[in-house]
């Protein structure tokens, strides 16, 4: 007969007894339903949550071979323990998470979250492994939306014009909370943990997984014992409209570059920048050596016979030149969105990045090329700004730069403070002994890497204000180290720029800061340079070959930017 459920007690009283008679001895012995049940009802750590136990199911999983970027190359016995709980005072309310259970002989006391990624609030079994490789139960949430495949978009209205705002706590920073007390205690009472000994947790995300992630850092200062996260899209009111940006550039100057002529001339900044960091080997790793170089230089240089063969929107072969428009919009895209005044409203892009949101449409009927609306800002201004039920933009009629900041400012009123995740005031997760490893690929063209460096510049003035620059990065150093990735695309290496490199190992090297003292100097990579440089030191190769990394007070001053088109703040 299952169980009744009942609530939980209050929040931060752990179990006092033990969930089973002795500590289980094999993974088998903790994957059945009975089990996950006796430790479930002993869990008492948060108040306003009902477990449901005629929900949890386990299934065994043996010898499964996982690799990723973000994690090495592994076989892994697990036991993918899923379950149901409510919120007691929302009706109808069911939320779902799933933890992976490594057998007692490798849990090494730790915990890990995993975060998400776009709109969705999980990132499947995309991040969840690396728990288990490090000897840790490892979670995600489905938010409530339903299952773990339904994303934040599904339930973000109650009806056209009406918002869902519980699914906006969820997404926003709720579940996640939720998803890691219930981890970590949990972890404590399948294997039977001593309340005397510790049970470390750590969190790991990037993209909106990223945000995630400092969503938790910022508001619960003891949840995470330490923290890898990659390319958070945080400031999400900017980020989010930023999408639009090499639209509206397109539709204001009047011209729509085919892909290939993008692609071309994204080939030769590649080139071009390529040797300034002292190495020539397909990478760029010092953007910042070659932003001073405009696009119209590349003006006439040709494309034949190049194709794109996507699926959703195949193109005829194109033969032709980079073209003066082509250059002045890809420059203007680079430079980032001014508003009408020519005041900074957001942040530009580094050279060597690939132009997905100045993507153009091809019209076969016409033979032309034409807009193609950012389905991530499309959907963001249609469906969380407009409250329309609809996942397409259908027009940017009559949108000019100052509509676009417009957009921002109404983003960041309604929804400032669950989702623009930018408090720099960190001082508590440093009280707590936190450690937080923040990565980004300095060739992102999803989120622009000047976005960590600001937020890094702002918990840096926060907190150590009346200190210089050395010293306060000195100070910095001590919890919290940001990596600028060379080469690397978003959440990952990139194939525009072969070779490049991506910290595999970041979850790792935060536990080894956390539990053994080891501070990281630089990051190990894979990929053809497998050390990465800490911020605001910047990579050089020496004539013999040997990697510095140096300080460059001008390259620092081309990643901080003057948002000058703002009243009030941006962190």
């Amino acid at each position: 007969m299952v169980a009744a459920t009942r609530p939980l007690a209050l929040a931060g009283a752990f179990m006092s007894a033990v969930a089973a008679a002795k500590t289980p001895k094999s993974l088998s012995d903790i994957c059945t339903p009975n089990y996950a049940r006796s430790a479930l009802r002993d869990i008492h750590v948060l108040s306003n949550i009902t477990i449901d136990l005629s929900s949890v199911e386990t299934t065994l999983t043996t010898n499964s071979s996982v690799s990723s970027e973000w994690y090495p190359s592994a076989t892994i016995s697990f036991c993918n323990l899923t379950l149901g709980y409510s919120h007691t005072a929302i009706p109808n309310d069911k939320v779902h998470v799933t933890y992976w259970l490594p057998a007692p002989s490798a849990f090494k006391n730790r915990y890990v979250s995993t975060g998400g990624g776009g709109l969705a609030i999980n990132s499947g079994t995309g991040y969840i492994p690396s728990g288990v490789i490090v000897g840790a139960v490892s979670g995600i949430t489905d938010g409530g939306f339903g299952n773990f495949n339904t994303q934040w978009d599904a339930v973000f209205l109650e009806s056209e014009g009406f918002i869902n705002w519980q699914s906006v706590y969820m997404f926003g920073y709720q579940a996640h909370r939720e998803l890691a007390v219930l981890g970590k205690a949990l972890a404590r009472s399948v294997y039977n943990v001593a309340g005397n000994k510790k049970i470390y947790s750590y969190y790991q995300g990037c993209s909106e997984g990223g945000r995630e992630g400092w969503s938790q850092l910022q508001r619960y200062a003891d949840q995470f014992d330490g923290a890898a996260i990659g390319a958070p899209a945080i400031r999400y009111a900017q980020q989010q409209v930023n999408h639009l940006t090499g639209n509206v550039i397109e539709q204001t100057m009047g011209y729509y570059p085919p892909s290939c002529e993008l692609d071309k001339i994204a080939e030769l900044m590649i080139e071009a920048c390529d040797g300034l960091d002292g190495r020539t080997d397909g990478i760029i790793s010092r953007s910042d050596l070659c932003n001073g170089g405009p696009p119209s230089r590349f003006r006439s240089k040709r494309f034949n016979n190049l194709r794109r063969q996507m699926p959703q929107n195949p193109t005829p072969a194109q033969n032709g030149s980079v073209t003066a428009e082509g250059a002045a919009v890809v420059g203007a895209f680079l430079n980032g969105l001014f508003d009408n005044e020519g005041r900074r409203v957001y942040l530009p892009w580094p050279h060597g990045i690939t132009f997905a949101d100045a993507a153009t449409a091809y019209d076969s009927s016409t033979g032309t090329w034409g807009l193609s609306i950012s389905d991530l800002g499309g959907e963001w201004v249609a469906r969380y700004l407009q409250l329309k039920n609809t996942s397409a933009l259908e027009s940017l009629d009559g949108v000019i730069y100052d509509t676009l900041k417009e957009w921002m400012q109404l983003g960041m009123d309604r929804y400032y403070d669950v989702l623009q995740t930018t408090n720099p005031d960190l001082a508590a997760f440093r009280m707590a002994g936190g450690k937080v490893l923040h990565v980004h690929g300095e060739a992102d063209n999803s989120i622009p890497p000047a976005s960590s460096i600001r937020y890094y510049e702002s918990v840096r003035k926060t907190l150590y204000p009346s200190m210089g620059f050395n010293q306060s990065v000195a100070k910095l150093d001590d919890f919290y180290r940001l990596y600028l990735v060379p080469g690397a695309a978003h959440c990952g290496s990139n194939s525009a720029q072969p070779g490049s490199p991506w910290p595999q190992t970041t979850l790792q090297t935060v536990i080894d800061w956390v539990e053994k003292g080891k501070a990281p100097d630089m990051l190990a990579a894979s990929g053809d340079i497998d050390s990465i440089c800490r911020w605001p030191l910047r990579p050089m190769w020496r004539e013999d070959g040997v990697l510095t990394c140096e300080y460059d007070q001008a390259s620092i001053d081309t990643w901080v930017y003057d948002l000058n088109s703002w009243d009030e703040p941006i962190y």
